[in-house]
Parts: structure tokens; sequence; C-alpha cells
């Protein structure tokens, strides 16, 4: 469906959009802090649109400080940390391990998930896909694993924002678009608050990477989440998790074709693993799939 098509485009292309600030020199807290605000602006401004209230309730604001944090601000500087040191391809196929980290954390902390042998296998076969990605013959060392960890910390820092949002979060009552604008706003104040203490001032990158950043935040980051949603009313939270499939497909095409970033044949094969792997863990769960692994993830995500 279009939906689908636009929404995987979407969270694709953010890898390289990122890449593109941070090469032009803006820090990784900066565009974190930049995609957040024209994101939360875009989804006010959906708010206001629909007529749409943001919750009042003071227990939805104090789990949508921690959504934000585990969902947003911590992932979206990992990244683009992660992005000074490795390509936009391989961030995206980092990324696609969001599933295999959250189910690690819903087994931790979601009562009713049980950890079955096949679900193990597909663990192991996911993150031997993350080994063959990294290369691990050649030799762990320099700025690939520095880029690397730091984007699988991001992946973490999703599967254990999954795992909260789904106990806490995704029952609070609002629309997605107020949840969604009060956890982007959240994670805005706590960006600014952190960059105010520890970054430089900013800086003006030009307008390649300017508009990189507007593209991110307002589409990648705010629009993306009324598609998701979308998704999910007319296709179901099956169909919608499979995004987890085809974003990596977006963020290697464009990396490789527009930014002109080496592709290996360990790329392409790790990237199997790990998707492979993901589709073990599901054959071996419970009747719920695990959510899915959005570039710019949601309060409801995709298999809730």
């Amino acid at each position: 469906m279009p939906s689908f098509i636009v929404l995987s485009a979407l969270w694709g292309s953010s890898f390289a959009l990122i890449k593109v600030a941070v090469d032009a020199g803006t820090a990784p807290l900066w565009v974190a802090l930049w995609r957040c605000l024209f994101g939360a602006l875009a989804l006010l401004v959906v708010c206001a649109v629909q007529r749409t209230p943001l919750p009042r309730e003071p227990a939805t604001w104090g789990h949508a400080l921690v959504v934000a944090a585990l969902l947003n601000a911590a992932p979206f500087a990992l990244f683009a940390y992660g992005e000074q040191h490795v390509d936009s391809v391989l961030a995206g196929i980092f990324n696609a391990t969001t599933p295999l980290l959250t189910l690690v954390f819903v087994l931790a902390i979601v009562a009713d998930e049980k950890l079955t042998a096949t679900r193990t296998a597909g663990l192991f076969l996911g993150f031997a896909g993350v080994l063959v990605v990294l290369g691990v013959w050649r030799g762990l060392v320099g700025g690939t694993l520095v880029g690397g960890l730091a984007c699988l910390g991001a992946t973490a820092c999703y599967g254990a924002g999954f795992a909260y949002t789904r106990r806490f979060f995704s029952h609070r009552e609002g629309g997605v678009a107020a949840l969604s604008a009060v956890q982007i706003g959240c994670a805005t104040l706590e960006l600014a608050v952190l960059t105010a203490v520890t970054a430089t001032a900013p800086n003006w990158p030009g307008w390649g990477a300017a508009v990189a950043l507007v593209v991110l935040g307002v589409l990648g980051t705010g629009f993306a989440y009324i598609l998701n949603l979308n998704v999910i009313r007319q296709a179901g939270p099956t169909i919608a998790s499979t995004v987890t499939y085809v974003v990596p497909l977006w963020s290697t095409a464009i990396g490789a074709f527009l930014l002109s970033e080496p592709v290996s044949w360990n790329t392409f094969a790790g990237a199997a693993l790990v998707i492979a792997g993901i589709l073990v863990t599901r054959l071996g769960g419970a009747k719920k799939p695990v959510p899915a692994a959005p570039a710019a993830p949601t309060p409801q995500p995709a298999a809730d």
C-alpha cells in the first residue's frame, strides 16, 4: 500500500539524512535536538489541525519522559555519533536489530513473554549477522568498532523503550499524534538541557545539511508517526511490523546510490542473517509479535 512504501522510505532515508548532517560538521547532540524540535513542531501542528488536546495526566508525562529518553533522545544522539565513524548503510542494518533487542527487554519485563528454544536460536542467528556486518575476521578495531557499538547502543535503547512503552505508555489516553507530540516534546527538552550543559554552540552547516535536518525532523520524526498509525489501521499490526525488513533496503540503496557509500558482500550477508534471526524469533514466540523497528519510534509500536 502507498502508506507502507512511503513510511519505509522515510525511515530508511533517515540514516542518509543523518550522515549528510554529521558530515557537514553538525555535532551529534545537535543533530538529535534539531530532529526532535522539528518533529515536535510538526506533531503539534497536526494536533492543532485535528483539534486534539495534549494529555494532562501527570503520570502520562512522567512515563513520556522515560519513553522520550529511550526512544528518541539517547538513540538519536547515538546514531548521529555512530555515523561519524560508519556509513549510513551500516547504520541502517544495525537499526534492523531492534526487534531482537526489543525481544530481550520484553522477556525481562513482560511477564507473559517466555524464552523458547526457537527464540534463542533466532537471537543467536541475528547477532551472528551483526558480527558478519562488522567483518569480525578483519579485527574489531578503529572507528568501525566505535561507530558500530554506538549504533547497537541506539538499538538497545529502542529495545528497552519499546518494552517500556508496551507496559507503561501505549495504553495511555490520547490520540497517537498527541502522545507522539508529548513524547517528542519531552525528548526536545531533554536534549536542550543536555546540549546546553555539554555541547558547543550550534553552527550553520550549510543549506544541504539544514534541509536534511528539517526533512529528518518534520517527515522522518513527525509525519512518519501518523503514517505508521494509518498502516496499522489499514493493514493490521502484523503487516505494519514488516517495515522492519524493508527499511534496510532503502537505507542501503540510498547510501550506495546517492552518497556513493561502498557496500561489500558481508553487508548483504549480515543483513540477511539479521532478518532471518528476526523471522525465527517470531516463529518461536507467543501470539503477539515483537514490535517493529522504526528509525523514529512511536508511542504505539507497530506490532502491539
